[in-house]
């Protein structure tokens, strides 16, 4: 696999061809992306900040895993792949949503994505790699809406646009859970 690739898509997630990644984000062209949302079986979500020696967004919050497959993998494997790189977890990811944004950041980078979302479940502990992430913490959906609406800037522009559908989400399908 080669991973300095990104797989390029049109706004319905069709295969359009292949581009360096830091090209890709020059460039602002659309590309598949996947961001990884896990819960605790108290029902708060796993958070990450981002190492800041990341290309971009380094020290923001944002949800546990995020970033791209490789050309010819599959979207829920690269998923599951990340979430080993970055946080040393091994667990089935669900799908449940995607979205396409645009956001563009002060470093001349713009991130243009056709965004899959996935969920999980992880109570164990998070051994994450440093390279990738420099803290985590969890907090209950209650507690990050709060800390989203006092201090919006801390946190990821994916992350931002997210939450609103994954609060739903977590709405709808935690609590029955936990019924």
């Amino acid at each position: 696999m080669d991973y300095s690739k990104v797989i390029l898509v049109d706004t319905r997630d069709r295969v359009t061809g292949t581009m360096e990644k830091m090209e890709a984000h020059e460039k602002a062209v659309l590309h598949r992306a996947f961001s990884v949302f896990l819960f605790n079986l108290k029902g708060e979500m796993l958070l990450q900040q981002r190492a800041l020696t990341k290309y971009h967004s380094g020290g923001l919050w944002t949800n546990a895993c995020c970033s791209h497959p490789a050309p010819g993998e599959e979207t829920a494997t690269a998923a599951r792949r990340r979430l080993g790189e970055e946080l040393g977890l091994d667990l089935e990811v669900d799908k449940v949503f995607d979205f396409v944004y645009r956001a563009e950041f002060d470093n001349g980078l713009t991130e243009h994505e056709f965004d899959h979302v996935f969920t999980g479940s992880w109570d164990g502990p998070v051994e994450f790699n440093p390279d990738e992430v420099m803290a985590i913490r969890y907090l209950s959906v209650e507690s990050l809406r709060e800390s989203m609406e006092k201090e919006p800037e801390i946190f990821t522009a994916w992350f931002r646009i997210a939450f609103p559908r994954i609060e739903e989400w977590y709405k709808m399908n935690f609590n029955s859970k936990a019924d």
